[in-house]
This record gives C-alpha cells, sequence and structure tokens, in this order.
C-alpha cells in the first residue's frame, strides 16, 4: 500500500485586478456580483473604496490594485465585485468585497502547474506569494492581514 498522499488537485480562482491578478481557492468565494457605486467612507484610505450592500451586509469593498500600489483603477463598464468570505472569525465582518476586472476565472491548480516566483525582494504588505500557474503570472494575497488592515481602517475612519 502506497502510504503517500498522491498529489491533490484543488479548484482555485483567478481575479484579475488592474495591472495584476489573484489566486485565491474557490471556497473563500461567496458571490461574484456586478460593480456599483459604493457608498463612500469618510477618511478611509484610498484603496478602500467605500461599502456595498450584499444580502443584508455592509461590506467593505476594496482595490486591490491601490492597495497594492499597481493603478488607482475605479470601476469601469464590466467591472464586478467578488465577495470573499472573511477567515477572522469576527462576527461584524464576516465578507469583504474586491472590485475584479470581468468575471474570476475558475483554474485546476496542481503541484505540476504551480510554482512559486522570486525577485522583486521584500512582498509588499497584503500579499502571501508571487506564483506563476501554467503561463499565468499571479499573486497570491494574504487573507488574513487584509482582513486585519480592512478592520483597522474602519476603525480609524469611525
Amino acid at each position: 500500500m502506497n502510504t503517500t498522499a498522491p498529489d491533490r488537485d484543488i479548484r482555485g480562482v483567478l481575479i484579475t485586478v488592474n495591472q495584476g491578478r489573484l489566486l485565491l481557492p474557490n471556497a473563500s468565494i461567496a458571490e461574484v456580483i456586478t460593480f456599483s457605486d459604493p457608498e463612500r467612507i469618510e477618511g478611509a484610505p484610498a484603496w478602500m473604496l467605500g461599502q456595498i450592500r450584499w444580502r443584508g451586509w455592509r461590506l467593505p469593498l476594496l482595490s486591490f490594485s491601490r492597495f497594492a500600489g499597481w493603478s488607482e483603477e475605479e470601476g469601469q463598464i464590466g467591472a464586478k465585485v467578488v465577495v470573499l468570505k472573511a477567515l477572522g472569525g469576527n462576527p461584524k465582518l464576516p465578507y469583504f468585497a474586491v472590485l475584479s476586472q470581468g468575471f474570476p476565472r475558475l483554474v485546476t491548480v496542481s503541484h505540476k502547474a504551480l510554482s512559486e516566483t522570486t525577485g522583486g525582494g521584500n512582498l509588499p504588505q497584503g500579499i502571501h506569494s508571487r506564483i506563476m500557474l501554467n503561463d499565468d503570472a499571479a499573486v497570491v494575497p494574504d487573507l488574513a492581514g487584509l482582513e486585519a488592515l480592512i478592520q483597522q481602517a474602519l476603525a480609524q475612519a469611525a
């Protein structure tokens, strides 16, 4: 009997943001909705676009491109909002949302197709790693770190 675990493929989602892509586990996505102008939050950082209403919740909407310093994107025609399940266990913030340029793409992530890339020195805040998935360059965001920064920004803006 083979005691080593076989390579297991997982389902992931590539989210296109201005100037980059994010790779997330499929299980972290709650829903993809059409972009509509968010309610602004006075005193919030520029990467927090505001709050949107979703299923009775008011969710913070962030621009990952702004957060990472890639671009100053705003919602455009065809933009989508990806609602993510928060991992931090905060009952006041069980979800948050990220602006996406179009629909996310479902992908199969296998050990053979995934490689971590290096270069550029230290990773910026909010990024866990840079990867290549087949021929697609992407980053894996630090979701727990992002949640903490969102909570901090909301507390400071209040």
